[in-house]
């Protein structure tokens, strides 16, 4: 038997608390699994700094993973005899849902905000790289490595196989809302999956849904939207991503002086200071890592990234306000001024921070990231565009939805002695009618 069709002698399973169990039985998946960058998934937080705001979130990309794959073996379970499906896609499919998420740096976004990376290239190259992954997937067949790779990076061929694992209801999308729900404990993000996949159909290059699944798509998307405002977006958390960020600049900043010496050579960050960061610098760091020099950096003699890294780790996080940086910019420049007189630095201290989401998008060809839309399967065999049948997704689709707030330490301000200067930069700051003890 080949290795492509090799099976366990019995099924594995992981218990999980949102699916229930994630079942293997393929060699393939088993293998996959146990090698050590996928191992290292468990070292990297699903939701970064969420777990500062809602102290349950601390389940990891590797729990996120198996969900995936998990969910996409039982939708090609529901695929079977299907027309359009292709079960010689199967494998390739499951091994692109296991390892979407391979490339997921530490604090994900944030990380790669400050140091110009890309997740997803680092995904492919950990796939067709010199890794133990790529020697179990070549092992498979030649090439076979680079198939996964494509659809990762959404070029493969067929677009059915890559709809599963990205689209916008996608076996990545139905997952990490759920899980995300389960583990930080709100109930925006529970959604009748069950449900979806039953109605889901192959239909030539994308996945379809029965227009009887219609209302189990509207409370999935409407569950999306909550999610993402009332979790993902959270100021709290983005208070926190905001000093995390601070403190990779500063750390940066301090290296490239070279007339700053650190008491202990950042070596795991030394590639990425410098901008020439290999897959094998890459790998070796995650979470476990980052917090052991923010921990030794509260000692380090530069006062402000001493003092970033202490709030970071003891969770004395920057107060906020409503900001409209198109309207308020006069008093931005007014404030970064006062700042720098009270010698509280705003390159460090004064921040603005934007979030914004696109719930649901349908087609419009051109356009920047073209988003292709759900569509119901109806009764005459025709498709459908879900929001052209549905009032509920019409109401929010096409609507980009952005909050911005600006993020300072109000401890520092309520230190300051100069009373005339305090009382200036606490009049525009709350001047939009925010209460100054605002969380």
């Amino acid at each position: 038997m080949s290795y492509k069709d090799e099976k366990l002698s019995e099924e594995k399973v992981f218990k999980d608390p949102v699916h229930r169990y994630v079942h293997v039985k393929d060699r393939v998946i088993w293998d996959l699994i146990a090698a050590p960058e996928f191992q290292r998934l468990r070292r990297v937080k699903q939701l970064g700094t969420t777990n500062l705001t809602f102290h349950g979130a601390e389940h990891s990309r590797f729990n996120h993973s198996l969900g995936v794959y998990e969910i996409v073996r039982r939708i090609i379970n529901n695929f079977q005899d299907r027309p359009h499906w292709n079960e010689d896609e199967r494998l390739l499919c499951l091994c692109a849902a296991l390892l979407h998420d391979l490339g997921h740096g530490p604090f994900s976004h944030s990380f790669e905000k400050v140091f110009k990376l890309d997740h997803e290239y680092f995904t492919q190259q950990i796939v067709i790289g010199d890794t133990k992954i790529n020697e179990i997937l070549e092992r498979v067949s030649t090439g076979f490595s680079q198939n996964v790779a494509d659809v990762i990076a959404k070029t493969y061929e067929d677009k059915l196989v890559v709809s599963l694992i990205s689209s916008q209801i996608d076996a990545d999308r139905m997952d990490y809302l759920q899980r995300d729900a389960y583990f930080t404990g709100v109930s925006y993000g529970h959604f009748d999956m069950e449900r979806i996949l039953r109605v889901m159909r192959p239909i030539d290059d994308q996945v379809v849904i029965k227009s009887t699944g219609m209302h189990a798509v509207e409370d999935y998307i409407m569950s999306r939207y909550q999610m993402y405002w009332q979790v993902y977006f959270h100021p709290v958390t983005r208070s926190a991503e905001v000093i995390l960020s601070k403190i990779l600049h500063r750390a940066k900043y301090l290296y490239e002086t070279k007339e700053f010496t650190f008491k202990l050579k950042p070596t795991h960050f030394v590639s990425f200071f410098e901008g020439e960061v290999d897959l094998k610098a890459y790998l070796k760091l995650d979470e476990m890592i980052v917090h052991y020099y923010f921990q030794l950096w509260q000692e380090e003699d530069d006062e402000i990234l001493c003092d970033l890294c202490e709030r970071f780790m003891n969770r004395r996080l920057f107060k906020y306000v409503e900001f409209n940086p198109n309207l308020q910019m006069d008093d931005w420049l007014e404030l970064y001024k006062l700042f720098q007189q009270a010698a509280i630095d705003p390159d460090y201290y004064l921040v603005v921070d934007s979030s914004s989401d696109l719930p649901y998008d349908f087609y419009r060809p051109g356009e920047e990231e073209e988003r292709l839309p759900i569509n119901l399967l109806m009764p005459d065999g025709s498709l459908k565009e879900l929001s052209r049948h549905s009032d509920i997704v019409e109401a929010i689709s096409g609507k980009k939805r952005t909050d911005h707030k600006l993020y300072f330490p109000k401890d520092r301000l309520n230190e300051l002695k100069d009373e005339t200067l305090k009382k200036r930069i606490k009049e525009i700051l709350y001047a939009q009618g925010a209460k100054e003890d605002v969380e």
